[in-house]
């Protein structure tokens, strides 16, 4: 009530005292706020961990990275089979005239004639000179890097849950800020307009005044609309194709960050994900290479054969056994094939090396991303103080200008640059606090310690 009363400014020529009394006392009564319902059905509350719990349950990019890691362990099975014999069983009939002999084709055995049998075939491969066991070391390989590389979609999708999450608390503090503004900005606006209607302020401090609330009121829009886009994002980083409907708990400050980046990028060249699973997928190319070199080395192989022939039309001068059995062993060596295994054997060595460079690309985009996220970090934790004091003198402003104009010192001009440079304050403030929070989780990214 004293800010209210001291916020009048009296001029030299008196007014009566019932006029006055009614003026102050329409001030009050308009600046009384209305009782605020409540709401009809409280939010639930959610805290970070909770929301990175329910992205890392429901993201579909963390359930799409777990189904390549279930594909690349079969590709194991399936390369490993070889060292497992192959038993396939085989019923035949066949009919023809007797004695007759095909006289045209590619068919080893010429005879004709009726039977029906049933038997089975066992193939063994006994060594391919260490082919087998190169692809079963390469795949193995290459299923522990898209391990690595899910964790590294773990990562990215933690790391969209903080940056929603914070982007959510940082919209819905600057509606409190932009609805708190709007109040004090309609109480001068108020006070002047009741001021001016006893002609103890212009109509343009009325007009001054009534921008001051306008502006204002389109912040709060503003920031009621960011709010709404934020819950969208967060929703969706968690999972959802919904917004996020919760009230948000609030995180404490993170530490400041550390004062030298070298340590920092050597834990992100130790932890990251994303370079674990360039080095497994390099050894699984190098393993690949190997296994194409194999490709022009001998392969040892068996077959055997056993069954019975219940039925057979052949003459009685040359019957055939009922059963039969039979085992061989083969031998294969590649002689020339055109430059086939030379190419394949080349360009698996040239896939190789281009992973090794693939690496060190990557080695060295992660100590740069290292040393951004710390200068980011560093700036946004600097930035809290600078805008701290910015808030303290903006508000002391502020106090001085009400005064000065209340005392007839100074126009309204220089008032509401004063309410202005506040509200700016204020959302400076709240930007470094958020940016701060949002680039240590992206410092923390970087090093590979987001969990």
């Amino acid at each position: 009530m004293l800010r209210k009363l001291n916020s009048i400014q009296f001029r030299k020529r008196s007014l009566p005292i019932a006029t006055l009394t009614a003026a102050l006392a329409h001030i009050c009564v308009a600046q009384t706020p209305p009782p605020q319902a409540a709401p009809s059905q409280s939010l639930p509350k959610l805290t970070l961990q909770e929301a990175e719990a329910m992205a890392l349950l429901n993201h579909p990019q963390v359930q799409a990275a777990q189904n390549e890691i279930n594909y690349a362990n079969q590709v194991i099975v399936e390369n490993r089979s070889a060292y497992y014999p192959i038993v396939s069983g085989d019923l035949t009939a066949s009919q023809g005239n007797n004695l007759a002999r095909i006289g045209a084709g590619d068919l080893s055995a010429s005879r004709l004639f009726d039977r029906a049998g049933q038997g089975m075939i066992v193939r063994q491969l006994i060594t391919d000179s260490g082919r087998t066991s190169n692809l079963v070391a390469s795949s193995r390989l290459q299923a522990q890097a898209t391990a690595q590389n899910s964790q590294a979609t773990r990562y990215d999708v933690l790391l969209q849950v903080n940056r929603a999450y914070y982007d959510v608390l940082h919209a819905q503090a600057v509606v409190k800020v932009a609805a708190e503004t709007v109040s004090s900005r309609q109480l001068l606006s108020d006070q002047v307009t009741e001021l001016a209607k006893n002609n103890l302020k212009s109509q343009l401090d009325v007009s001054f005044a009534d921008v001051n609330v306008s502006e204002a009121k389109l912040l709060l829009v503003r920031a009621q609309d960011a709010v709404q886009q934020a819950l969208a994002e967060l929703g969706r980083a968690m999972g959802s194709d919904q917004p996020a409907n919760y009230q948000l708990v609030e995180e404490p400050l993170p530490v400041a960050p550390s004062a030298d980046t070298d340590p920092l990028v050597a834990q992100a060249l130790s932890n990251r994900p994303e370079l674990a699973g360039l080095r497994f997928s390099r050894d699984a190319a190098y393993k690949f290479a190997d296994a194409e070199k194999d490709l022009s080395r001998p392969t040892v192989s068996a077959v055997a054969v056993g069954g019975i022939t219940p039925y057979i039309n052949t003459p009685a001068t040359s019957p055939i056994p009922i059963g039969y059995e039979g085992i061989a062993a083969n031998l294969s060596i590649p002689v020339f094939n055109g430059h086939l295994f030379a190419a394949r054997r080349e360009a698996a060595n040239q896939r190789a090396m281009e992973s090794d460079q693939r690496l060190r690309d990557e080695q060295q985009r992660l100590a740069r991303d290292v040393r951004v996220a710390w200068a980011s970090a560093n700036d946004a934790y600097q930035r809290i103080d600078v805008t701290a004091q910015f808030l303290r003198q903006a508000a002391l402003a502020l106090d001085l200008a009400n005064g000065r104009y209340s005392l007839g010192l100074s126009s309204i001009v220089e008032l509401t640059q004063a309410q202005l440079n506040l509200t700016q304050a204020e959302i400076e403030n709240l930007n470094a606090k958020y940016d701060y929070q949002t680039q240590y989780s992206a410092l923390q990214y970087t090093i590979g310690l987001l969990r």
